[in-house]
């Protein structure tokens, strides 16, 4: 009777102790994860400060964004070593852990890191920024820079569609900034035909050029005979606008030199093929003559 009750005792007590464990393990993950949660508000506000005093500072929103990012990453995964070694977890393990976590990562994820070293190229090398009008080269795509992300840049193309690309790509291939200088170059290139007056040609371009309120008057306006075509004479017209009047600007102009041309009789040449025939009699008779 008496080893019952000692027996009954000893496992009371035993589960007594794993009870407690478990009350105390449960007290100390509540209160890792309310720390989580409170320490987690506490570096996003203070990334906000940060982005708030780089936007003042006049930094480029890329260098804000990167900023941000990285003191949310690296604050919260601090954060996390930190309560896992409360937690007991033996924090040298945990690096350890990481570690082999990050390698298994990397491995699986080459092209993940190598538009990472992408982005950290365009940041530091500043080929272009947000609100650039860039072409890539080897695809084509071209458009408004709208975002640089960590991974990939979202680039919004005239036709409202969005384009993203890897930033892989952009530091691997040739890459046209049109608006580098703040300001974007309109050309409009027409042909005339041979028979019609180049100077006056020359002087509606100018004109239409001129009288838009859209192209800067601080820059010069170039008029050139561009090349002698097998059917037309090609000018070319050079002003300068902002990058947000640039299309508007272009299109407005191309139409009204053509009316401008249409009102002074100037043709836009177009291709022509002159075919002579010659009468098969013709031929007879200078074959006999």
């Amino acid at each position: 009777m008496e080893d019952t009750v000692s027996s009954a005792i000893a496992v009371s007590e035993y589960w007594m102790g794993k009870l407690q464990l478990l009350a105390e393990f449960l007290a100390k993950l509540g209160l890792c994860v309310l720390c989580y949660v409170i320490f987690s508000k506490i570096i996003d506000w203070l990334a906000g400060r940060l982005g708030s005093r780089l936007r003042k500072r006049a930094n480029d929103v890329t260098v804000v964004n990167y900023a941000m990012n990285s003191v949310k990453i690296g604050g919260k995964a601090l954060l996390v070593i930190t309560l896992l070694g409360q937690m007991g977890v033996n924090q040298a393990t945990i690096v350890a852990a990481l570690g082999s976590i990050g390698v298994g990562i990397g491995l699986a994820l080459q092209g993940g890191a190598a538009n990472f070293a992408g982005g950290v190229l365009i940041l530091v090398q500043r080929p272009f920024k947000v609100g650039d009008f860039i072409r890539e080269v080897n695809e084509g795509n071209e458009g408004f820079v709208s975002s640089i992300g960590m991974f990939y840049t979202t680039l919004l193309s005239l036709g409202d569609r969005t384009i993203t690309i890897p930033n892989s790509k952009l530091t691997d291939a040739s890459v046209i900034n049109y608006t580098a200088s703040g300001f974007w170059l309109v050309n409009i290139n027409i042909g005339i035909s041979y028979t019609d007056d180049i100077d006056r040609a020359k002087s509606i371009m100018r004109r239409a050029f001129e009288e838009d309120p859209r192209v800067l008057k601080n820059k010069p306006i170039d008029l050139l005979l561009d090349s002698l075509g097998d059917s037309s004479v090609r000018l070319e017209v050079r002003g300068w606008t902002t990058i947000e009047d640039h299309f508007v600007a272009m299109w407005d102009l191309t139409e009204r030199i053509k009316k401008d041309f249409d009102a002074a009789g100037i043709t836009i040449a177009f291709n022509q093929l002159d075919v002579h025939m010659i009468h098969e009699n013709t031929k007879l008779e200078e074959k006999n003559g």
